[in-house]
């Protein structure tokens, strides 16, 4: 049987909903077609990549472009699909910006679900769970990816661990092992399914380390001799779980 030949891959990449296959007619938004034909300067008969997270990605040609409405057609598979390793990241949303910076690096390092939890001390009240995704979508535009993780809500913390799956390990980075170096190594961290957890500007409350701490599969995490800004921390985290268990290697 012949290895499937895979089409040559396009520079501008779009995330859709529909189904992609061969022959495949996709009506892209209006913002789409706003940006390919007015920011881009695209016109009918340009390559375009299209990608949905669940059939891989396809070279696309547009057939159609206007400033409200766009249309390609599939024309073949530029990449396969490729999801990451089942691991998770939940987070104490801080300043905007900086959470924006959050979900764009977790998308690009390979988180495949990011879940802003509310603790005793951060400080956002409230996200925008509909930006966020967008953040999503767009760090997967850009990084080649063919996964988009989901953002979940804002949840508070006492709930998500009180409804924690048995078979998911968690990972809290605590900012405390710097000082005494008692954290296990990187090398001891556990496989997926897993999850890591960054703690919010001010750490996490004395009832919430009592509570990480004494919580069964849950594993502490070491980011070394400094205290880590929030947004570093969560880059730091999935840097070291991607390279001692995930597809780095």
């Amino acid at each position: 049987m012949l290895p499937l030949m895979l089409a040559a891959r396009a520079k501008i990449r779009l995330f859709v909903e529909q189904p992609l296959g061969t022959g495949q007619a996709i009506a892209l938004s209006q913002p789409q077609a706003h940006y390919l034909g007015a920011v881009m300067r695209l016109r009918a008969g340009a390559e375009v990549a299209l990608f949905n997270g669940r059939d891989g990605e396809w070279l696309a040609r547009l057939v159609e472009i206007g400033k409200r409405r766009a249309e390609a057609e599939c024309l073949a598979q530029s990449a396969p699909q490729l999801d990451p390793p089942d691991l998770w990241l939940l987070f104490a949303p801080i300043r905007k910006a900086r959470t924006d910076f959050i979900v764009e690096k977790a998308t690009e390092l390979g988180a495949a679900r990011i879940l802003p939890v509310q603790t005793e001390f951060t400080n956002a009240e409230r996200i925008r769970r509909d930006r966020l995704q967008a953040h999503a979508v767009e760090a997967a535009e850009q990084c080649g990816g063919t996964h988009v993780p989901d953002v979940t809500a804002l949840a508070q913390l006492a709930q998500v661990l009180g409804d924690w799956p048995a078979d998911r390990a968690l990972i809290w980075c605590d900012e405390a092992l710097a000082e005494d170096g008692s954290a296990p190594p990187p090398s001891a961290l556990p496989p997926a399914p897993a999850a890591i957890l960054i703690g919010p500007e001010g750490g996490f409350s004395p009832s919430e380390r009592a509570r990480l701490r004494e919580g069964p599969g849950i594993q502490s995490l070491s980011l070394g001799p400094r205290i880590l800004r929030a947004d570093t921390a969560a880059v730091a985290a999935l840097t070291l779980w991607q390279a001692a268990r995930g597809d780095w290697r």
